[in-house]
């Protein structure tokens, strides 16, 4: 027996999925989506699933965008504390004196040439880092409680390959 449809027909479209995904990228959450498209979080949520509960493409690209943008995040993050090198362009001004016909002449020209900076550590990501990554180790009131070295010790061994 066929299931028929109730309730009103869905307002989704199958092109809001690649404006989910760009706007999860850049941070939004399912309330600021609801707005964006003029709907409830309710019609959102709705719109993440199908009728017979499975994901729809529509939570799938949401769900791309929030790992793509959180990944991004976690990189920057790490950079900043362990700090990089990084190439940027510099311009310098540069004068540029001859002769000619015995008259001392200036010409002033700008160069540009690509530099590296050393950017050191940053103590603020890499207190957040190692609070949110190893809490048992690293927050700031330790609570009392044996801790299990296993985990930790497996890690070190398989990064040392033995």
């Amino acid at each position: 027996m066929e299931k028929k449809p109730t309730g009103r027909p869905s307002s989704y479209n199958s092109k809001y999925d690649l404006i989910a995904y760009q706007l999860t990228l850049l941070g939004a959450t399912d309330k600021q989506l609801a707005e964006a498209f003029s709907v409830t979080e309710q019609t959102i949520n709705n719109w993440k699933v199908d009728s017979d509960g499975n994901d729809t493409s529509f939570f799938e690209s949401i769900k791309k965008g929030k790992i793509a943008a959180d990944g991004e995040i976690a990189h920057s993050l790490y950079q900043r504390a362990i700090g990089a090198i990084i190439k940027k362009e510099q311009a310098f001004k540069l004068k540029r004196v001859y002769w000619e016909d015995g008259n001392r002449c200036e010409e002033e020209v700008i160069e540009t040439v690509i530099i590296e900076e050393q950017v050191p550590p940053d103590t603020g990501a890499i207190a957040f880092w190692l609070k949110n990554r190893q809490p048992a180790l690293w927050r700031d009131k330790p609570e009392s409680v044996a801790l299990d070295s296993e985990p930790l010790i497996e890690a070190i061994r398989q990064v040392l390959g033995k």
